[in-house]
């Protein structure tokens, strides 16, 4: 398959409307719930996600606004939703304005190893799905209604007025 920068930006805006749909469904509260004391709470693994696209993607090269990885987590919900939309969308327009097909093979240093810049976005993007999974089973914690991301979720099923598959 051809890696071209449209289909990268497709993919792109596919997965992070995904992951959109997940930050915009938290709660202030919720980002509080931990599975345990030593691990991240749904907050924490929310502001990673939203702060790795600055991190990783900026080691591209690529020239964008997005919040610095150690930004302080934000306690209110709308604001982590909204950061991530709004670096998203500069990443968008800054891949549009910045790269061409050709770049999208160029290799980058990404945690002393050589990637290309397609390799690179396409972990970016694995990185957030991980982190989604993570995420969705905390929402269910916290009695969050829980987005369908690749099909309908309990939740979504109610809105069709069908009962989900039995388990």
């Amino acid at each position: 398959m051809l890696i071209t920068v449209e289909r990268i930006l497709t993919h792109w805006e596919q997965e992070s409307e995904s992951t959109q749909k997940i930050l915009d469904a938290l709660t202030d509260e919720s980002l509080k719930q931990e599975v345990s004391p030593k691990d991240r709470t749904l907050g924490r693994i929310a502001w990673h996600v939203v702060t790795s696209l600055g991190e990783m993607i900026g080691r591209t090269g690529l020239k964008f606004e997005a919040i610095a990885e150690e930004a302080q987590v934000p306690q209110v919900a709308r604001e982590m939703a909204e950061a991530y939309r709004t670096s998203s969308a500069a990443i968008v327009a800054a891949i549009r304005a910045q790269w061409t097909d050709a770049t999208l093979n160029e290799e980058v240093d990404m945690y002393g190893e050589m990637w290309t810049i397609a390799n690179t976005l396409d972990i970016v993007i694995k990185h957030q799905t991980h982190h989604r999974g993570q995420m969705t089973v905390l929402m269910r914690q916290a009695g969050l209604t829980v987005p369908g991301v690749y099909g309908p979720s309990r939740d979504d099923w109610a809105t069709y007025g069908e009962q989900p598959p039995e388990l």
